[in-house]
C-alpha cells in the first residue's frame, strides 16, 4: 500500500489519468462535445470504428447514443462499423482488411456526419483509411489515440490524443473520455430549457 492508502497499481493508474487530462486535452474534449452536439441537433449521424478493445469501445459509444447514458430521451443516430461480421469478413477477404471501415464510410457516410476513429497506437491502417475517406466525403473526423495521435494526426479534425503508450492505460483514458462526452452531449441536447424534446429525466437503474 502507498502513502495514500491505495495499492501501488491504483496509484499508478490515477497518476496516468491525472497526467492525461491536461488543460489542452480537456479543451479538445470540449470541442468534440460541441461538434457532436451540433451535428446531432442537425440530424446528422455518428460512425465509430476501431480494432480489438477499440472495437468494443466503438460499440460502447454507439450504444450510449442510440440508447441512453443517464436518462430517457430520443435516440441519437450512431453506428459502430465493427459489428457486421458478414460485411467485415467479405471486405477483408475480397479486398483487404485495410478497407473494412472505409468501405462502410463510403456506403453510410454523408457530408456533415461524423466519423470517430479509435486507435490506441495511432497507426491502425484501417482506421487511417476510414478517416481519410471520411474527410474526402465531407464528414467531420474525430481521432482518438495514444502515442500523441501517431499517424492519426494527419486526418483528425478533432484530435483526442494523449502521450501515453501503454495500451491498457490508453484504453482507460479513452473510457473516461468518451463517457464524459456521451454524458455532456446528452445533457446539452435534452436538458436545455428550449430543447422541446419532452424528455423524462430518470437515471437508469439497470444495464
Amino acid at each position: 500500500m502507498g502513502a495514500t492508502g491505495l495499492p501501488v497499481w491504483a496509484q499508478r493508474r490515477l497518476h496516468c489519468l491525472e497526467s492525461a487530462f491536461s488543460a489542452a486535452y480537456c479543451q479538445a474534449i470540449e470541442q468534440t462535445i460541441a461538434l457532436l452536439t451540433e451535428q446531432f441537433r442537425q440530424g446528422r449521424k455518428l460512425l465509430v470504428c476501431g480494432n480489438g478493445g477499440s472495437a468494443a469501445d466503438a460499440q460502447h459509444i454507439a450504444a450510449e447514443f442510440v440508447g441512453r447514458f443517464q436518462f430517457h430521451r430520443p435516440a441519437l443516430g450512431a453506428i459502430a462499423l465493427t459489428t457486421n461480421g458478414s460485411s467485415l469478413t467479405a471486405l477483408a477477404n475480397d479486398y483487404s482488411f485495410d478497407i473494412v471501415f472505409s468501405r462502410q464510410v463510403e456506403a453510410l457516410g454523408q457530408p456533415g456526419d461524423v466519423l470517430w476513429g479509435i486507435s490506441t497506437s495511432g497507426k491502425s491502417s484501417n482506421v487511417l483509411h476510414a478517416l481519410k475517406t471520411a474527410k474526402d466525403r465531407g464528414l467531420y473526423t474525430i481521432g482518438m489515440a495514444g502515442h500523441q495521435g501517431g499517424l492519426l494526426q494527419e486526418f483528425a479534425d478533432y484530435p483526442l490524443f494523449v502521450a501515453e503508450k501503454n495500451t491498457p492505460y490508453v484504453q482507460e483514458i479513452h473510457l473516461i473520455t468518451y463517457h464524459h462526452i456521451c454524458e455532456q452531449v446528452e445533457a446539452r441536447l435534452f436538458l436545455s430549457q428550449d430543447s422541446g424534446a419532452g424528455v423524462r429525466v430518470k437515471t437508469h437503474e439497470r444495464r
